[in-house]
C-alpha cells in the first residue's frame, strides 16, 4: 500500500515537473516585443482655438421716419447701391383726428385775431395820417398787425403738416419724403407699401424703412466659451472660415473682447469682433455663419514631435523620450517643450533632428482566429 502511494506522489511531481518545462519552452517560443522608432521632424506649429459666429457689416444703419402714416411708394430693393440723400421711399399721412381739429382750431384763432389787428391798424393808420398819433404809437400798431399775419400764416402751415406731413415752402424739409442718411447697399427693406410705419421719437424706436451698410467694411461677430476667454487678448489674428466660401480663408485681427459673459444653453459665452482684412474681391453676403481660429501661438519650421512619443516621468512629471542608442537599446532623454496643436509638439532642446525616438505605446492590431 505504502508503496503504490510513493509511486503515485512520484509521478504526480514528475508530471507537474514535465509541465513547467514545457511552459518555459513555450514562453522561450514567443516572440520579444520589437519597438520601432521615428525621426523628429521639421514643422510649424499652430496653437488656436474655435469661436463660432457670422459675418456682419461694421456699421449698419437703420433708416426711420419721422412721422407716422401708410407706406406710399417704395424707390429702392435690397441689394442695390445708393448715396447719401437717395430717395427711400414716400409716406402718406394718415392724420390724428385730434391733433387736426387743433390745428384747425389754430388757424380759426389767428383768422380772427388777424381781421382784429387789421381793423386796428386802418384805424390807426387813417389817424397817423392826419397827425393825431405819434409814429412810435403807429409803429407799435404796425409791430402787432405783422405778428398776427405771421401768426395766422403759421397756423396754416401746421395745418398742413397735420394733415399731409408736409407744407408750401418746406422744400427738402417735408418729411413725408424719406432719404437715405448714409451711403451703402441696401441690405433689406422690410416695409411694403400700405404697411403703417411709426415715427421713432424718444418712446418709440419707430419702424424700420431700410437697413443701409457698407459691405467694404465686414467683421466676424462671435462667442467664445469662458473655459477659452482667459487665452486670449485683443489684436490677435485670426483665421475666418465660411461655410458658403468653400476652400478659403480670410484674415481678421480680433479687436474686441466682451468684458461681461452671458449665459447661453447652460454655458458661459463672451462675445468677440475681428475686423476682415482685405479680402480681395470676393463678396460676403451680411449674416453668413462662420468660425474663427484665434490663433494664440505659432512657431514655424521648429523640431516637432508626435505628442505620443512623449513620456512622463511619475515623480518629476518632466518630459521625456527614449532615443535609440543601438539594436532595441533607448537611452532616457529629457526634454523642453514649446507649443503644442494637440498632433504635433514643438522640442526646444533635448534631442536631435537624426536621434531615432521610440515608439513606446504601440498598439497591437488584434488577432482573428478563423
Amino acid at each position: 500500500m505504502k508503496k503504490t502511494i510513493t509511486i503515485l506522489i512520484l509521478l504526480f511531481v514528475a508530471a507537474v515537473f514535465m509541465g513547467s518545462l514545457y511552459w518555459l519552452y513555450q514562453k522561450n517560443q514567443e516572440d520579444p516585443v520589437t519597438y520601432k522608432t521615428e525621426k523628429p521632424s521639421t514643422e510649424s506649429i499652430v496653437k488656436k482655438t474655435v469661436a463660432t459666429g457670422s459675418i456682419v457689416p461694421k456699421e449698419e444703419v437703420l433708416i426711420k421716419p419721422n412721422i407716422s402714416g401708410i407706406i406710399d411708394e417704395i424707390y429702392i430693393e435690397a441689394g442695390e447701391i445708393i448715396k447719401s440723400g437717395d430717395l427711400i421711399a414716400k409716406i402718406r399721412v394718415i392724420p390724428n383726428v385730434s391733433s387736426l381739429q387743433s390745428a384747425k382750431n389754430a388757424v380759426q384763432s389767428a383768422s380772427i385775431l388777424l381781421e382784429n389787428q387789421k381793423k386796428v391798424y386802418a384805424r390807426q393808420k387813417e389817424l397817423f395820417d392826419k397827425g393825431v398819433i405819434s409814429a412810435n404809437e403807429f409803429d407799435a400798431v404796425d409791430v402787432n398787425y405783422k405778428q398776427a399775419e405771421q401768426e395766422y400764416e403759421s397756423a396754416k402751415q401746421n395745418y398742413q403738416i397735420v394733415k399731409t406731413g408736409t407744407a408750401r415752402g418746406l422744400g427738402s424739409a417735408a418729411n413725408t419724403m424719406i432719404r437715405s442718411t448714409v451711403a451703402g447697399m441696401v441690405l433689406e427693406v422690410p416695409v411694403k407699401v400700405g404697411n403703417q410705419v411709426i415715427e421713432s421719437n424718444n418712446f418709440n424706436d419707430g419702424t424700420t424703412i431700410a437697413a443701409i451698410a457698407d459691405v467694404g467694411h465686414m467683421i466676424f461677430e462671435g462667442n467664445v466659451d469662458e473655459s477659452e476667454v482667459g487665452k486670449i487678448k485683443e489684436g490677435l489674428p485670426l483665421e475666418i472660415t465660411i461655410g458658403a466660401i468653400e476652400n478659403k480663408t480670410f484674415d481678421a485681427t480680433l479687436d474686441y473682447i466682451a468684458p461681461k459673459g452671458k449665459e447661453e444653453n447652460g454655458a458661459i459665452q463672451f462675445e468677440i469682433k475681428g475686423t476682415l482684412d482685405d479680402r480681395d474681391t470676393t463678396f460676403i453676403r451680411a449674416g453668413l455663419s462662420a468660425n474663427a481660429s484665434i490663433i494664440l501661438a505659432k512657431v514655424d519650421s521648429v523640431v516637432a514631435l508626435k505628442e505620443a512619443l512623449i513620456q512622463y516621468d511619475s515623480k518629476t512629471q518632466k518630459p521625456f523620450v527614449e532615443v535609440a542608442t543601438g539594436e532595441q537599446e533607448f537611452e532616457k532623454k529629457e526634454v523642453e517643450l514649446g507649443i503644442s496643436d494637440g498632433i504635433n509638439v514643438e522640442v526646444k532642446s533635448g534631442i536631435t533632428k537624426d536621434d531615432e525616438i521610440k515608439v513606446w505605446n504601440q498598439i497591437k492590431k488584434p488577432e482573428f482566429s478563423n
